[in-house]
């Protein structure tokens, strides 16, 4: 199948003077899919394919800065400080995401990584017209949640500019809060200047122009994978590459846990199962009370002591991966 792209004949009353370009970057044209109107289905999937190639070398570009967010969320959980994302619209959504997977992954509790949408939840299935515009909301929401000093707060926007994000950054400054924003478009000033921390991830233009749910969106979800993951692992919330800190809330939670308390300890299914019954449902006490001979209030000291990480607590290795 032939997937060339005709080219379409400009108007002769277009006038190249009356062109607006948009200073976001996220919100200019994108030259190589122009024709994608005329694409057939396989034309648009490798323009597409070849747009995505270009994300991760975005994302890598800030990792400096990423892994100061790491380091500076760390601090804040260490610290007994909670996490907030806030956004509108798909950086919203996918604040939200991110910060409702924590708690099932890495046993924390709902609070201690929060996701705040412009438009409140009904923002999260419908488009809720004009909420990112809302500059007296952005206050009020995170007054709801409480935020203060001690905490973070990470502002998502895309194009650098949503509103009801900048001000959210503003209100945490204010409270003595961390802030960090993730944007694909560089922010004006006014918002860098109540950002300790900025990921900026230039994606270009989208495949469709403005449509920042394509190459900013997945640049977005890879940046907060790595926050977040990045900070649990630095607090504990691994063995190796294991998650151990899981609570096991369904079928194949039970499962995965029963599994990676026998592998990592070398006991039978059902005496991992015993195990990690006598843990409470931890399996990151399961793995420290079979280690050490003990019970699971001397296993929660011995972690305590350790600032919650189990190698520093047990010693060794995880086992090989085969």
């Amino acid at each position: 199948m032939n997937h060339t792209l005709k080219r379409v004949t400009r108007s002769p009353t277009w006038d190249p003077t009356l062109r607006v370009i948009d200073p976001r970057v996220t919100e200019r044209r994108n030259p190589r899919t122009q024709q994608i109107d005329l694409a057939e289905p396989m034309g648009i999937v490798d323009l597409m394919i070849a747009e995505d190639r270009t994300v991760p070398d975005a994302v890598e570009s800030q990792r400096e800065h990423i892994a100061a967010a790491i380091a500076a969320v760390e601090a804040t959980f260490r610290a007994g400080g909670r996490l907030f994302y806030v956004g509108a619209g798909t950086s919203g959504r996918l604040g939200v995401l991110d910060a409702s997977e924590c708690p099932p992954t890495f046993g924390t509790p709902p609070e201690m990584v929060q996701g705040i949408i412009a438009g409140g939840p009904a923002a999260l299935t419908s488009a809720q017209e004009g909420a990112e515009d809302s500059l007296d909301q952005a206050r009020i929401d995170l007054a709801a949640r409480g935020v203060r000093s001690g905490d973070m707060v990470v502002g998502i926007a895309a194009s650098g500019t949503t509103p009801y994000v900048r001000i959210a950054l503003e209100y945490a400054r204010e409270v003595g809060a961390r802030t960090a924003i993730v944007a694909c478009s560089p922010p004006p000033e006014a918002t860098m200047r109540v950002v300790d921390i900025p990921i900026v991830a230039v994606t270009g233009p989208e495949v469709v122009t403005g449509s920042t749910r394509l190459k900013a969106g997945t640049a977005t979800k890879l940046i907060l994978n790595m926050i977040t993951t990045g900070a649990m692992i630095r607090v504990g919330k691994t063995f190796g590459n294991l998650m151990i800190d899981l609570r096991a809330t369904n079928v194949k939670l039970v499962d995965r846990s029963e599994r990676i308390v026998s592998e990592v300890s070398g006991v039978s299914r059902d005496d991992a199962r015993a195990l990690i019954e006598r843990a409470g449902g931890s399996v990151k006490l399961a793995i420290v009370m079979h280690a050490l001979g003990v019970e699971k209030e001397e296993a929660q000291r011995r972690l305590d002591d350790g600032a919650g990480v189990v190698r520093r607590v047990v010693g060794g290795e995880p086992p090989p991966v085969e």
